[in-house]
């Protein structure tokens, strides 16, 4: 059976929700181990739960969201926070690609990951800067139990056509161990339940409702051998990701009316506008641990080579470009982290020291951010202590210096200025500095069946080199975009709470936050207009958001239970040009309610595998009219959703079949936080889902 172990669960409960048993331990385990928000997610559950991407598996725990950016791939966020605002790690290393793209989602194989954990709120003073908002912990070091076992995966996806295989071998020999793994994914345009839809006063016909040219594929592997002793563990993992998506054409601008490419002519072929992403990553992960002293390491190296392509056209004074590459990125990261953990008495006491060196390269005649070099270094230290069996408190502090170098950058083309022919200069050299000291404290306390916990900090963010020198068009939204080189570091403080019942048979948990930034970093839309499109620009502004995230659950009895949950964000500029405004597109309320029935009788209702269930799932989401323009009020909606599931054994193999259907009314809506929402292209419609697992 899926299972996710929440912090917030009583002593020794367990509850059925959703596919997903929420196992409680006892309080001085996982549930009273961190005083912040945190969910733990199975591999049984992302398998369960399988919606296309991983953060569209994970898109149903409260307070965490995807952000669609096409039929294949979504952008996650943490409580309205994303981008370089929460961290995503894969085995304690920061992923790190070209995520501060609205339309770059994480070139991660999510058929390689075997349990993950979301941490809601920030987590600076582990991850550093970027763990703003909260950060999505990714695990893929499972050690294999037998001497050989393994897993084939066949999925697809019929809003999209998408087909796809993935597979798995590994095996223990003497405390040596070994793991492969691939997966392909092939996927054609996804339908919307429209005909047309309107871009800039043009009607634009959607032929057999397909958004056409938002097809992709996607080949993942990956490699591991390791050694797995009682008190000395170490690994290495090599992993390979590539992905290929097109861009829905008519969003690229006008020049496609112009184009010579027959975009109808195939629903599965990848025309011109289109991404191609590989992400290449080398992972060495060592931990010692004596009575009383543990020692872990983790170093790394990513490289991530994206390339954004379209049709050669003249824009402006620039001529024609003889090839289709618009923009090229070639990001190398170097990682090093190393902890450790000490035990005194009452007292659980860890260090650690973080450093980080990004290198980043731009081609292509497109411009929009600049070469540079970022390198970091933090370190921290935490205490955390058992008053008594039931009352523990914990607190930490971190140190963290940046230095960020971005090159200078001139047009490859002359546009005249005073009648002069001139090379303009996008992108001005800088140098700069930041640092920072952060700090947490939280509490966690237990009492029968009631848990308690607060946490309360300080956080901080240095600006990205998008953000300090960014000084082009995204043709993908089709605006204009400018840095900001006197962006100070982005400063967070922030409360979060949380507030558990459980009495065996019914659940409650409720999660109110606070966070008040002094100079929050956003991309503001302007009423100037540069090369003929609207100029938004980075800028920063006091801002103070709120809100909280709430479930309830109910076992009825052996196979009936129901959960009702729901989320709700509030977010306003309290200084700047856009003082008494939301922040650009903040996410509505939402509710979720779920009544789920379990067949199986006996021994089956006790297993540690789930028998056969039939799910119903409603979504509501409420109208959002809290905007910044040029944004648009999006009509609240709600969808219908249906799953099913079972496993079968035969000796030491077994098979699992999940079944889903996603909007099941084919019902036309809105997201308003999706990459297309601004051009008012709906949600995907109906989409049945099959997965079929068989291990050995």
């Amino acid at each position: 059976m899926a299972s996710l172990l929440t912090t917030c669960a009583s002593p020794d409960s367990t509850i059925v929700l959703n596919d997903v048993t929420i196992s409680g331990n006892n309080p001085h385990t996982y549930q009273m181990k961190t005083s912040q928000t945190s969910v733990q997610i199975s591999h049984e559950y992302l398998e369960q739960n399988f919606a296309g991407s991983l953060m569209q598996t994970l898109q149903h725990i409260p307070g965490v969201k995807a952000i669609s950016i096409g039929s294949g791939q979504s952008k996650p966020t943490i409580r309205g926070l994303g981008y370089n605002r929460m961290a995503v790690t894969e085995d304690g290393i920061k992923h790190e690609g070209q995520q501060w793209g609205d339309d770059h989602g994480l070139e991660i194989d999510q058929f390689a990951i075997d349990r993950t954990e979301v941490i809601k709120g920030p987590a600076a003073l582990l991850y550093g800067s970027d763990a703003i908002g909260g950060v999505l912990r990714l695990y893929s070091n499972h050690v294999p139990t037998e001497k050989v076992e393994g897993k084939v995966q066949l999925f697809g996806r019929t809003n999209n056509g998408q087909v796809g295989m993935s597979g798995k071998v590994g095996g223990l020999l003497n405390k040596f161990f070994y793991r492969a793994h691939f997966t392909m994914i092939d996927y054609a345009d996804f339908r919307v339940p429209t005909d047309s839809i309107e871009y800039f006063s043009y009607r634009i016909p959607l032929h057999h409702r397909r958004l056409r040219n938002t097809a992709g594929k996607e080949r993942d592997g990956s490699v591991m051998v390791g050694y797995a002793g009682y008190t000395f563990h170490t690994d290495v993992r090599v992993s390979d990701s590539y992905s290929k998506s097109g861009f829905f054409a008519d969003a690229h601008g006008l020049e496609v009316k112009l184009s010579d490419i027959d975009y109808d002519r195939s629903a599965r072929d990848i025309d011109l506008p289109h991404q191609s992403v590989n992400h290449l990553k080398v992972l060495s992960h060592t931990t010692w641990h004596g009575s009383r002293l543990g020692i872990e390491t983790n170093l790394a190296y990513q490289n991530n080579y994206r390339r954004e392509c379209s049709e050669p056209i003249s824009h402006g004074y620039m001529p024609k470009p003889d090839n289709a590459r618009e923009r090229v990125f070639d990001k190398s990261t170097y990682s090093a982290n190393l902890a450790f953990h000490l035990h005194v008495g009452d007292h659980q006491v860890q260090s650690g020291l973080n450093e980080e060196t990004q290198h980043n390269r731009r081609k292509g005649w497109g411009f929009i951010i600049p070469d540079f070099e970022v390198h970091s270094l933090g370190v921290y230290l935490m205490d955390r202590y058992t008053c008594r069996e039931n009352l523990i408190l914990n607190a930490g502090i971190r140190y963290d210096y940046a230095d960020t170098h971005i090159h200078s950058y001139h047009d490859w083309y002359p546009t005249p200025v005073d009648g002069t022919p001139t090379y303009i200069q996008r992108s001005q050299p800088l140098h700069r500095h930041f640092n920072s000291l952060t700090w947490s404290a939280g509490i966690n306390y237990s009492s029968g069946p009631w848990v308690m916990k607060a946490n309360a900090g300080k956080s901080f963010r240095v600006p990205i080199p998008k953000e300090l020198g960014a000084d082009g068009i995204n043709y993908h939204i089709f605006r204009y975009e400018r840095g900001n080189a006197a962006l100070d570091a982005e400063e967070s403080y922030q409360l979060d709470m949380a507030l558990c019942w459980d009495n065996g048979q019914m659940s409650l948990q409720f999660e109110p936050y606070l966070n008040y930034f002094p100079n929050y970093i956003y991309l503001n839309p302007t009423s100037d207009y540069v090369e003929g499109l609207q100029l938004y620009h980075y800028t920063q502004a006091e801002v103070l958001r709120y809100g909280w995230e709430a479930i309830w659950t109910w076992q009825i009895d052996r196979h009936w239970s129901s959960t009702l949950q729901g989320e709700y964000l509030f977010a306003r500029q309290e200084s700047g040009l856009k003082k008494g405004y939301t922040l650009p597109f903040s996410t509505p309320w939402s509710a979720e309610v779920e009544g789920k029935y379990a067949f199986g009788w006996g021994r089956q209702m006790t297993s540690p595998d789930l028998p056969a269930f039939v799910a119903v799932n409603a979504r509501l989401v409420g109208r959002q009219d809290d905007i910044v323009p040029p944004e648009k009020p999006t009509d609240g909606y709600w969808v219908l959703n249906l799953s099913a599931g079972h496993h079968f054994h035969w000796n030491r193999c077994s098979m699992q079949v999940a079944l889903h259907v996603d909007n099941l009314l084919n019902r036309k809506y809105f997201d308003h936080t999706s990459f297309y929402r601004l051009i008012d292209v709906p949600e995907p419609g109906r989409n049945f889902s099959a997965k079929v697992a068989v291990d050995f």
